[in-house]
């Protein structure tokens, strides 16, 4: 039985028991009295629990938000996550389609090779160094221009193009390959000749001769870019890096003549005037 319950059967007893008629007034007024503390006392609880109520209501509104933020997040999370694999997907395809290019590369250079090695058509060889390009012959025919001395001119297998000739041999250069390196330049002064890279890539056959330590062929392949392609920019290089060879041959006056003749035919402009001056400064 609750508290109100004990007091209101209280005052029910108090009221039915007989009681002097100052004594019952005096009870009756203490029994009102409490019965209005009573009363209070109720509302005081009702007001209580309709609080609760709304405290309640209230955290569950809350509750219901972060469950719908959290819900979001982990939406959002799933989305990103998708979105990544899907990324990561198409990046393993691009992957394996550059891996199968390299392939195709790589399949396509060691067929020109075998080609160029199995039909070595000849067409020609290099004119006289110092002949231009694209002059006439002592037969009226047109002859083809400075190839480099010696080199024989071979008509390149279909689908073959000078770029692709050309990168895959830079490629062996900047790797190091030296010998492959040679060997690409080489097949690419045999097919493009006249290619505006020509220069470039005797210049490379030097410079991999020259690294492998092989200075004498170093030295016969920077005399071919003075003599075969003397028009070029090339040839500041050449000359250089003859000079250099040279040293590394142990012959400093030939260097040195190497050196000068940079100094005596190219002006300040040209990066291995500096380079020149320098050395012959060192000379001395």
């Amino acid at each position: 039985m609750t508290r109100i319950g004990a007091s209101a059967v209280a005052l029910v007893a108090l009221l039915l028991s007989p009681l002097p008629a100052g004594a019952a007034n005096k009870e009756q007024q203490q029994l009102m009295a409490e019965l209005r503390m009573l009363q209070q006392h109720q509302q005081q609880l009702q007001q209580l629990v309709l609080t609760l109520a709304e405290t309640l209501k209230a955290v569950n509104g809350r509750l219901d938000e972060q469950s719908a933020t959290s819900r979001k997040a982990l939406a959002d999370q799933r989305l990103l996550i998708e979105g990544m694999t899907e990324t990561v997907r198409v990046l393993r395809e691009r992957s394996d389609d550059t891996n199968v290019r390299l392939a195709s590369l790589s399949q396509e250079l060691e067929s020109i090779r075998h080609t160029i090695a199995a039909i070595p058509q000849t067409i020609g060889s290099a004119p006289p160094a110092g002949d231009a390009a694209g002059a006439p012959s002592g037969d009226g025919q047109f002859a083809p221009g400075p190839t480099g001395a010696g080199t024989p001119v071979t008509i390149p297998p279909p689908n073959v193009s000078p770029q692709r000739t050309f990168d895959s041999a830079y490629s062996d250069y900047a790797g190091g390959q030296w010998d492959l390196a040679v060997e690409g330049f080489d097949t690419f002064l045999r097919l493009f000749p006249r290619d505006e890279r020509a220069d470039d890539a005797q210049v490379n056959i030097g410079n991999a001769h020259f690294n492998a330590g092989r200075f004498k062929d170093a030295v016969n392949a920077y005399q071919r870019v003075i003599s075969d392609y003397p028009n070029t920019n090339s040839v500041p290089q050449a000359y250089f890096k003859l000079g250099s060879s040279y040293m590394q041959l142990k012959q400093p006056d030939l260097a040195r003549q190497a050196w000068e003749t940079i100094l005596k035919t190219f002006d300040a402009s040209v990066p291995e005037y500096m380079l020149a001056r320098q050395a012959v400064e060192r000379l001395k």
